[in-house]
């Protein structure tokens, strides 16, 4: 293998050693809020026309897990080499820096799509939803697993210990994910909120997700797939800047 499909391999390894706490804790957490918000609330919201509400919330809890995954595997990864001090021996490589690019946010693409199609599998058990257009269904799950991997890749360079890392996540992602409307459709929202949802880019990685579910969304899935498109370049270009000057990696 060549030096970038090595350390892909190590880092798909790294979480997949750990399958129990990285793919199966997050599928059981996501059919947990299935059954809770689904129990309570099928009865009472309507979303487009004839979807039931457990099937419209599958997407949205796919996607999130993705999202959520894909952030912490690269984040994660680079905090606990900075941590145990092994970053040092992937430095002493030859390595390029989009080879460290390639490696950590593929490996988060890969870890974000293990982790959706196991909650696409387990929901599938309560409601059966099947891809209207599966096509847009991959390319958003591509899409936003690779952003999400390329932010986390931006917070792993920043953060020096697990603390920051956390403070990152719980005050930007999560936050980020739950308002994108996961568990409602944006219509719903006085129209104040509304138009703040619209300034959300996680708003449109899990609205035109769910497009390739129904065919039906909030907005056009072309509009969401430029504003996605448009996230993901300019993550991956501050990702890649960060890598090329060593940002807190280099002396």
């Amino acid at each position: 293998m060549t030096g970038w499909q090595t350390l892909l391999y190590k880092e798909v390894l790294r979480f997949w050693k750990v399958g129990f706490q990285t793919v199966a804790a997050p599928v059981l957490t996501a059919m947990l809020y299935l059954l809770i918000f689904g129990h309570v609330l099928e009865d009472h919201v309507k979303v487009y026309g004839t979807v039931s509400y457990t099937a419209f919330l599958v997407p949205g809890l796919v996607m999130m897990s993705v999202l959520q995954n894909a952030f912490a595997n690269s984040s994660s990864s680079l905090v606990q080499s900075k941590i145990m001090g092994s970053l040092v021996f992937v430095l002493l490589t030859p390595l390029s820096h989009w080879s460290w690019f390639v490696a950590y946010v593929g490996s988060s693409i890969v870890r974000g799509l293990a982790v959706g199609a196991g909650v696409l599998a387990v929901t599938s058990l309560f409601v059966l939803t099947v891809p209207a257009a599966p096509l847009w269904v991959l390319l958003f799950a591509v899409l936003g697993a690779g952003m999400l991997g390329a932010l986390g890749l931006i917070a792993g360079l920043w953060a020096e210990k697990f603390d920051q890392m956390a403070a990152f996540q719980n005050f930007v992602i999560m936050p980020m994910t739950f308002l994108s409307g996961v568990f409602y459709s944006i219509h719903s929202l006085p129209a104040f909120w509304q138009g703040l949802s619209h300034l959300n880019p996680f708003f449109y990685m899990i609205d035109g997700f769910r497009y390739g579910f129904f065919g039906v969304s909030d907005v056009s899935p072309w509009l969401s797939l430029a504003i996605v498109g448009a996230a993901f370049l300019v993550v991956s270009a501050v990702a890649v800047h960060l890598l090329r000057i060593g940002y807190k990696i280099r002396g």
